[in-house]
């Protein structure tokens, strides 16, 4: 059995969000004190205990919107007047999320992709470059990332990715930007961001939905990043991270998906109202 300091290495390592809770106060006869821990994982398993019980199932339930909605809380019982135990003491139990690294996949190696990568990295995020172009994927462009000389199709088979991770496709060729929106679409992912304009964007949507059928498109965004008029490589860069932060804090706006501008639902043919 593991204790609740291995269980928090497991998540950070494992690149998940699972929540802890905390015993911040207690008052009379409570079944934990002060200190006593609880890790729930994204799985439902639990470790450690806050004192088993109806304070334990309040807490296990604060633990789990915790994980939903990655918002901290504290919670504040009376065990006899609030849960109908027995102890007639008081608990206060702090709840927190617990996050691993965030993952930021990024397809091309470009003049974009350089300071995403810089500006990510120092934002939190583990990052990996997608170019087979080895001149251009080096240590030196893109010191501290992950490297993968691979083109898309290939390295989206071989990246693992999950629904907590993060792509962007800034690659220098359509044919490329269309196989990895087609490639990592399809798989388990938070976020999708494609770069381009809108016009593109629809050409690219309309030969793989004529090809091979649309992948899903309710976590692709696309124009990428927040519209901040930016020109510059590393203005790019900065509404691109803006974006992500937006959404690893729950505040991207609705319009940013891809399948929110009417343009796009239109020539695509899909119903006025988003799914």
């Amino acid at each position: 059995m593991k204790c609740v300091a291995e269980a928090l290495l497991e998540l950070l390592d494992g690149g998940e969000r699972g929540a802890m809770a905390t015993v911040v106060r207690a008052s009379g006869s409570t079944p934990q004190q002060p200190g006593a821990r609880m890790v729930l994982f994204p799985d439902g398993r639990t470790e450690g205990t806050v004192g088993g019980g109806a304070i334990e199932k309040a807490v296990v339930d604060a633990l789990a919107q915790c994980i939903a909605d990655g918002k901290p809380l504290l919670l504040a019982r009376d065990l006899t007047r609030d849960l109908g135990m027995c102890c007639g003491g008081q608990m206060e139990v702090f709840v927190e999320p617990v996050e691993g690294t965030q993952r930021l996949f990024l397809f091309g190696a470009g003049h974009v992709a350089r300071p995403t990568a810089a500006i990510a990295r120092s934002l939190g995020f583990e990052v990996t470059v997608v170019d087979d172009r080895d001149d251009l994927n080096t240590e030196a462009r893109f010191p501290g990332c992950r490297r993968v000389l691979a083109e898309p199709a290939e390295a989206a088979a071989e990246l693992g990715l999950t629904e907590r991770d993060f792509v962007l496709i800034v690659t220098h060729d359509h044919r490329l930007d269309e196989e990895a929106l087609c490639a990592c679409a399809r798989r388990p992912h938070r976020y999708v961001g494609l770069i381009g304009s809108r016009r593109k964007i629809l050409r690219i949507l309309q030969r793989i939905e004529a090809r091979r059928g649309l992948p899903p498109l309710d976590r692709v965004y696309a124009p990428v990043g927040l519209d901040i008029g930016a020109v510059s490589p590393e203005e790019i860069a900065v509404s691109i991270c803006a974006e992500l932060v937006a959404l690893r804090h729950h505040r991207a706006a609705p319009h940013m998906r891809c399948l929110d501008h009417p343009s796009v639902r239109a020539a695509l043919g899909r119903a006025t109202e988003p799914t």
